[in-house]
């Protein structure tokens, strides 16, 4: 198995589980039983708890002073960066345009990739990735709202995302995916703090059924963020990042299974777009890895 393989089965688990975690997320505050600040903080915390056993158990210390380098703090700036806008986004924007938005993480991924970490990015790749961006706009068919000065949150949460993914890729390899873990759940805990902070209502305690809810989005949260550091960190960023497209075929079916939603034929077509455009990059790859390097005679 090639490293760009791995990478982008890594990527794909990861998707999966950052998709749980959204409808595990959305189940929870949609019941009434917590609000977004004070699930964000506790699923912040208990997965960054969940983490720090992790470290236990593989023998690697919680605190490192990796944590105050220069490659983590750039990394740690750019994950509250996502973290704080995404959230405001979307509190405040369309969740059409905020989605749409957060699917150019991908093109900026790449194009950091190509500008800032050297990848050699040809002309089928870009071809490749412009087919699957193709098929996310033809799912969440953004509207002219996609251009109001709210929409800027989404762009800035989008821009943090993707530099930190660029940054988990040039953070020391010493650093266990255990030790990203807790730092990236602290961040999440920040966020929790800042959200709670601006929400109108005294902060209360959650309901049973809520708990639970945001138990089980901790895990898959730990879940996702392990296999996407151990993404960026396996294979080309450029082959690898296209993955991420798979988040929306994930949620198209848990909300069909979970929540009842129906996809129209659009939506279809978008996500066969996206399945094509991923499957082709990697049947490509293989074929040039096979074959091997082209030399000039």
């Amino acid at each position: 198995m090639t490293d760009n393989l791995k990478g982008s089965l890594f990527m794909i688990l990861a998707m999966l589980g950052f998709g749980i975690e959204d409808a595990f997320f959305k189940a929870a505050t949609a019941t009434g039983g917590i609000t977004a600040g004070m699930g964000t903080l506790q699923f912040g915390l208990l997965a960054m708890g969940l983490y720090a056993l992790y470290a236990r158990h593989t023998g690697v210390p919680v605190w490192t002073p990796e944590y105050l380098r220069k490659g983590l703090l750039i990394r740690t700036a750019f994950e509250i960066t996502g973290r704080l806008f995404f959230a405001l986004s979307l509190a405040y924007t369309p969740l059409s345009t905020t989605s749409a938005i957060l699917q150019a993480a991908p093109l900026v991924v790449m194009l950091g990739a190509g500008l800032i970490l050297g990848e050699r990015i040809g002309p089928a790749r870009w071809i490749a990735m412009a087919v699957g961006f193709a098929g996310v706009l033809l799912i969440v068919r953004p509207t002219p709202d996609a251009f109001q000065p709210n929409a800027i949150l989404a762009i800035l949460g989008m821009i943090g995302f993707a530099g930190r993914d660029l940054a988990t890729r040039t953070a020391p390899m010493h650093v266990h995916a255990a030790q990203l873990g807790v730092l990236g759940f602290a961040v999440v805990s920040f966020a929790g703090v800042v959200i709670l902070a601006f929400e109108p209502a005294a902060p209360t305690l959650p309901s049973p059924q809520a708990a639970a809810l945001i138990c089980g989005t901790a895990v898959a949260g730990v879940i996702g963020y392990t296999a996407i550091t151990w993404a960026m960190r396996t294979g080309e960023v450029s082959v690898v990042a296209p993955f991420r497209y798979t988040r929306l075929l994930i949620a198209l079916v848990l909300a069909y299974t979970l929540f009842d939603e129906r996809p129209d034929a659009l939506t279809l077509a978008g996500a066969a777009l996206i399945v094509a455009s991923g499957t082709w990059s990697l049947i490509r790859d293989g074929r040039r890895l096979r074959h091997g390097p082209i030399t000039k005679r």
